[in-house]
């Protein structure tokens, strides 16, 4: 497997995030990695050790696992979380404005009486 790929940008992730983002139970993982299927560096976070692995192979693995549909499922799933993400953010600010505004419009009040 050529070097470039594990220095690639998104073309590892660790083996925790493999299971958040496939839906792979840290067992099949490591079976997969024990059968040769995966391969992986072992690396250290705060000392903690982890497995880096190829994304390429995690969604062939997933694939199998899951079936052909696991990365259109995940995909509409991620956009789900994003648009929620985005529109709590957008209730925050209007929230905020709101606040704003009814300070605003005491200080106006204040002024006229």
């Amino acid at each position: 497997m050529s070097q470039s790929m594990w220095n690639s940008p998104g073309g590892t992730l660790s083996h925790k995030n493999a299971c958040k983002e496939f839906d792979l139970e840290e067992s099949e993982i490591i079976r997969a990695m024990k059968n040769g299927k995966l391969q992986y560096k072992e690396n250290y976070a705060h000392g903690n050790p982890y497995f880096r692995l190829l994304r390429k192979e995690v969604i062939a693995l997933a694939k199998e696992v899951h079936g052909e549909h696991i990365l259109e499922l995940k995909k509409i799933e991620y956009e789900i979380k994003k648009t929620t993400t985005e529109i709590n953010s957008h209730k925050r600010k209007v929230s905020a404005l709101e606040k704003k505004k009814k300070k605003l419009i005491q200080q106006r009040d204040e002024m006229t009486n």
